[in-house]
């Protein structure tokens, strides 16, 4: 398992975490984190807490919303908030052409392409969260402030 740590879209992760701070690591699980749920179960923390990274297609262009693992990321809110007629998820193809990880290890840093980032106001509940190293069985903890400094983002209320 210690292998992941050298597949590439991991290193880009961990590149990424390495400048801001030399403390977060990327952590390789034994069991799969593809979905909340299951990265709840082997972290054995609240499904809240695990950060669920999804690329979403506007009319022209695409978001990374990082959404809390208990909630629903809400397409009409974010429709609102950007004035676009159409807001939809994008699919498996974009996913890893758009953001270079594939469904199931999306990480909200180390992205292939500068992507306006939104974070859900549901993950500052917990002060750590979860999110995604670039492969299913990777991940990192790192605080919910510093995520919202590590990714440039937004906070907003984006979740239903």
């Amino acid at each position: 398992m210690d292998d992941l740590l050298n597949k590439e879209p991991v290193q880009r992760v961990q590149n990424a975490l390495k400048s801001y701070s030399s403390e977060i690591k990327v952590q390789i699980l034994d069991q799969s984190a593809r979905t909340a749920n299951e990265a709840s179960n082997a972290l054995n923390c609240d499904v809240g807490a695990i950060v669920k990274s999804l690329l979403l297609k506007t009319e022209n262009d695409f978001i990374l919303c990082l959404i809390s693992g208990d909630k629903r990321c809400s397409l009409n809110k974010i429709k609102k908030m950007l004035n676009q007629k159409d807001v939809s998820m994008a699919n498996a193809e974009s996913v890893k052409e758009i953001t270079g990880f594939t469904i199931g290890g999306v990480s909200p840093i180390g992205l292939i392409t500068n992507l306006t980032i939104l974070i859900d106001i549901n993950l500052s509940r917990f002060e750590d969260i979860y999110a995604a190293a670039g492969h299913p069985n990777a991940i990192f903890k790192i605080k919910s402030k510093d995520l919202q400094k590590i990714t440039s983002s937004k906070t907003l209320d984006i979740s239903e």
